[in-house]
């Protein structure tokens, strides 16, 4: 069975929707421009995944790798850098599968997830790799913090998303 992936138009939404993801989430943190470049990442979609990046059930995977600096001083220090891999064969079946979702309310609310995570590693708020069980408390804290930050965003059925992952939120209120 062959997987779709996004058209050229789906990538000019997936453009769209991280200006927005990032717009969001600096206000939130109230990042200073230098303040979000130390949050290195990039944006894969399907056709530019390995193998290994592709899941058959989350709309995003997030990879974590290290580069190394430009010039002179940085040579000896490396940076974690963060892939976001979208998995356009799962967001696009969710999309045909639920016709009142909307392919940018959707990523902006992927994308902020994701970009949430990201803070909270390169913060040190919480560890890469963690077992099961933290990843789940992780996964809770992060989709309450995702709903936090775009309550207030006006885009079009962005409630809607909100209101389908309204479950996945819920957390102990010390924790979070």
């Amino acid at each position: 069975m062959a997987v779709s992936s996004f058209q050229s138009h789906d990538l000019i939404v997936v453009s769209d929707a991280l200006d927005i993801a990032e717009d969001a989430t600096t206000n939130f943190y109230k990042f200073s421009s230098s303040q979000w470049k130390r949050n290195q990442y990039e944006v894969k979609t399907l056709n530019s995944l390995k193998d290994d990046e592709i899941s058959r059930h989350a709309f995003a995977l997030l990879n974590k790798g290290t580069r190394i600096g430009d010039g002179f001083e940085s040579r000896t220090k490396s940076r974690d850098f963060y892939f976001i891999c979208l998995q356009d064969h799962q967001i696009i079946k969710a999309l045909r599968r639920d016709s009142e979702l909307r392919l940018l309310s959707l990523l902006v609310y992927i994308l902020t997830h994701e970009l949430i995570h990201i803070v909270r590693f390169c913060n040190f708020f919480r560890r890469f790799d963690v077992s099961d069980k933290e990843r789940d408390s992780e996964e809770k804290i992060v989709h309450a913090m995702t709903y936090e930050i775009l309550e207030n965003v006006s885009i079009p059925d962005l409630k809607y998303v909100l209101d389908l992952y309204k479950d996945h939120r819920i957390c102990d209120m010390v924790v979070c």
